[in-house]
């Protein structure tokens, strides 16, 4: 995770403060409370909202098995409408990787229904900063 980043930064005010977990499959997962303050539609949480869960999953995927590497191409299902005021599960998991180039798969479940998808193309970084650390085990 990188200090500042909207989705998993923990030094940034109003930030969504996810904390990743390795799974033993290799994916990583965190849960999320839906607030009021990311509505889109009434009771409904904001499509871009879901589409930084998705991508912020991804990318801590790829940190937790060593890879920097920036978003190229996202393409995101929206299934059904994600609740407020409940908590959902955002995971992804590493489809192929062929460096520099790695495709990534992730989903956001509430109550037991898949209620986004995405799948993801990355690039590692030309220049290396190192990996953020922050994905737990």
């Amino acid at each position: 995770m990188h200090p500042l980043c909207i989705v998993c930064g923990r030094e940034i005010g109003g930030g969504l403060n996810l904390r990743f977990s390795l799974r033993d499959d290799g994916s990583v997962e965190a849960s999320f409370q839906c607030r009021q303050r990311l509505q889109g539609y009434p009771d409904t949480m904001h499509g871009g909202v879901t589409a930084a869960l998705l991508d912020g999953a991804m990318t801590n995927c790829l940190f937790a098995h060593g890879i920097a590497a920036v978003t190229a191409e996202m393409t995101v299902r929206f299934r059904h409408p994600i609740e407020l005021h409940d908590s959902l599960t955002v995971s992804a998991r590493i489809a192929r990787s062929q460096s520099p180039l790695h495709v990534i798969e992730a989903r956001i479940v509430q109550r037991e229904q898949v209620k986004a998808t995405a799948a993801g193309k990355f690039m590692e970084r030309p220049e290396s900063h190192g990996v953020p650390q922050g994905v737990s085990r």
